[in-house]
């Protein structure tokens, strides 16, 4: 049975929670322990680092990225998994987070939460005494936010410097990328609707208070004009009940090729997935040389272990040489 840590826990709610050079750490993992596995259809790191960890998944919202994603990587590394859905928890039949929080730091060492409430992930991280980590809120998504990041590094090089436009619903993911901007130094231009459906005026302040190039527009040809990446996401997610009216709303905002032409030559399509086709993006698009869409699945994958590691404090990089 784990045992409660006596030192504060590595916690992974946002992306402006964390340094440069510590989110730079994280993604050298990602790609180290990546590198270690290709060619093996069962990869495991040297040593089983996370032998006999426990990681709690609490799955609040359904997702297929996110729990294939730390399940399988937390059995690569070594360690077990717990998948807990409220309907099988005492939360579903009264007990507050801070108890649930204060129980599951007895049991497991790290806790990744997924949820359609951001104060639950502040109040599970406030109570639990080991790792908790940001599998998604309504207000951010920032372990998408890394696989995006070693994704367009792998196929582009260095992201600093760079230019991505961002077309669509300014939402969780679009303020990751905003605070990611700002904390990793490349230029971000969201093109989204006017009203409810603009970036996160918090968000937006903060990144332009920390360096962050953050440009605001409600035209995708201006966003997307020489953008190094395009990168969108659905026009209507769980729990949306306005479809219809998100939907036409959004029409003017659909990544087609004409608009792909308006980007660097070599520029890559991104989508965190799910998609649809027809909607936020053209199927021309969707299939084309440009998309990294599934790159960017597997790299949850490898985002995720990278992640896992440094929370539990097995982040020397000199045991993951290939």
């Amino acid at each position: 049975m784990s045992t409660i840590k006596a030192s504060s826990p590595r916690h992974f709610l946002d992306i402006k929670d964390h340094s440069t050079e510590t989110l730079r750490h994280i993604l050298t993992l990602a790609a180290r322990v990546k590198a270690l596995q290709q060619g093996r259809k069962h990869p495991l790191c040297p040593g089983l680092p996370l032998a006999g960890r426990a990681l709690g998944l609490m799955m609040s919202r359904p997702s297929t990225r996110t729990r294939v994603s730390f399940e399988v990587g937390m059995k690569q590394l070594g360690g077990t998994v717990n998948v807990l859905s409220p309907s099988e928890m005492q939360l579903g039949r009264g007990e507050s987070i801070a108890d649930t929080a204060r129980v599951l730091s007895r049991f497991v060492d790290v806790i990744t939460l997924r949820t359609g409430t951001d104060a639950n992930l502040r109040e599970l991280a406030r109570w639990s005494s080991v790792p908790v980590i940001n599998g998604l809120t309504p207000v951010s998504h920032p372990v998408q936010i890394l696989a995006d990041i070693l994704t367009f590094e792998e196929h582009r090089g260095p992201i600093a410097g760079k230019k991505l436009a961002w077309i669509g619903d300014g939402n969780n993911v679009a303020t990751s990328m905003i605070e990611a901007a700002a904390r990793l130094g490349f230029s971000l231009h969201l093109a989204t609707p006017e009203g409810e459906f603009t970036p996160s005026e918090t968000a937006v302040n903060w990144a332009r208070e920390n360096g962050g190039d953050i440009r605001l527009t409600h035209d995708p040809k201006e966003a997307a004009e020489g953008a190094d990446a395009v990168i969108t996401d659905t026009w209507v997610s769980m729990g949306d009940k306005d479809a219809e009216k998100r939907l036409k709303i959004f029409r003017p905002y659909h990544v087609d090729e004409a608009l792909m032409a308006l980007a660097s030559p070599q520029a890559l399509f991104m989508h965190c997935l799910p998609a649809h086709i027809g909607e936020e993006v053209s199927e021309a698009v969707f299939e084309s040389p440009a998309s990294v869409v599934f790159d960017e699945a597997e790299n949850r994958l490898h985002a995720q272990k990278g992640l896992l590691l440094w929370c539990m404090g097995k982040d020397d990089l000199s045991a993951y040489q290939g």
